[in-house]
């Protein structure tokens, strides 16, 4: 699944090949280069809405992000993805006893210093990715399933809404369910995509609840009850939605637009995803040019 697009409570992890742990950037500012299709992506539009550190720290987690998730979807063996993602924990050590090397920590350590990050949220990703690395992850359990949104999305909102300014336990009940919201919608957006990969996101209670008993992944999608387990995954990431918003009305407005921002533009998909169904799964799903700019306003301007 993927952590890119999600943010801020979550990223997309949808590259073709692995990533190794390079030199650090060439770059006199040790800056990432912004990948061009990421700079166009709602997170990026939700990000202008902060201030200038703000919004570079939260550039620096989006490329953190990419990182270890391009590791995770690459092509490279089992064992090679996991020395990589091993890497990133003994970067991450190196970042928080203040001698990063690479490029992406080097950027993030200012915002570790200014923000609070938590090792922890970082090492929590890692544990995502390594979820999708040990195996093929085919109908988990709810537990199963639960616990990996808490890696991908939920940690990944957690070191948000810090960057954010928001450490309060509302900001933490804005990364628990908007990071869970989003990586459900994500794993409904993303069911053709999962199952060229050999995974398969839906938990194994609602196929079963539908008669669906297999796991490989293409089977289970020519199934005639998929859009029936779709919907009722649809209406679990509506009730995180519903928790989401007054979680983020719990918290001062300046320091949520871009959460907010996110949740409506992410809800607006899921709503999309709903009027398509499950039937036409290469048929693209995504939100009109015209109405992102108008949820910008109403959710992320309004009030300034």
């Amino acid at each position: 699944m993927s952590i890119a697009e999600r943010l801020p409570a979550p990223i997309s992890r949808r590259a073709s090949a692995g990533i190794t742990m390079g030199p650090p950037s060439d770059n006199e500012d040790g800056g990432i280069a912004l990948r061009p299709h990421a700079a166009a992506s709602s997170f990026f539009r939700a990000m202008q809405l902060l201030p200038y550190r703000r919004r570079e720290a939260m550039y620096a987690l989006y490329d953190f992000c990419r990182e270890v998730d391009d590791i995770a979807d690459g092509d490279a063996p089992r064992s090679l993805k996991q020395t990589l993602l091993s890497d990133w924990r003994s970067e991450l050590a190196l970042l928080y006893a203040g001698r990063p090397r690479h490029a992406v920590t080097r950027r993030l350590g200012e915002a570790v210093h200014l923000y609070g990050l938590r090792c922890g949220d970082f090492l929590a990703v890692i544990d995502g990715m390594e979820m999708d690395v040990r195996t093929d992850i085919r109908a988990p359990s709810f537990a199963l399933l639960d616990r990996y949104c808490e890696c991908v999305a939920v940690a990944v909102g957690r070191l948000s809404v810090r960057i954010f300014g928001e450490q309060t336990p509302a900001g933490e009940r804005v990364a628990a369910e908007l990071g869970r919201a989003l990586q459900l919608t994500n794993i409904l957006r993303n069911l053709a995509e999962d199952a060229a990969r050999h995974r398969l996101y839906l938990p194994r209670e609602l196929l079963h609840a539908h008669s669906i008993f297999g796991t490989i992944p293409s089977w289970v999608l020519a199934h005639p009850a998929l859009s029936d387990v779709c919907r009722d995954l649809a209406m679990l990431a509506e009730g995180h939605y519903d928790a989401a918003a007054p979680a983020i009305a719990a918290c001062p407005r300046h320091t949520m637009r871009p959460a907010a921002v996110m949740l409506a533009v992410s809800r607006a998909l899921l709503c999309k995803l709903l009027e398509r169904g499950w039937r036409r799964l290469d048929e693209p799903v995504g939100i009109p040019a015209w109405h992102k700019p108008a949820l910008l306003l109403r959710h992320g301007l309004a009030g300034r």
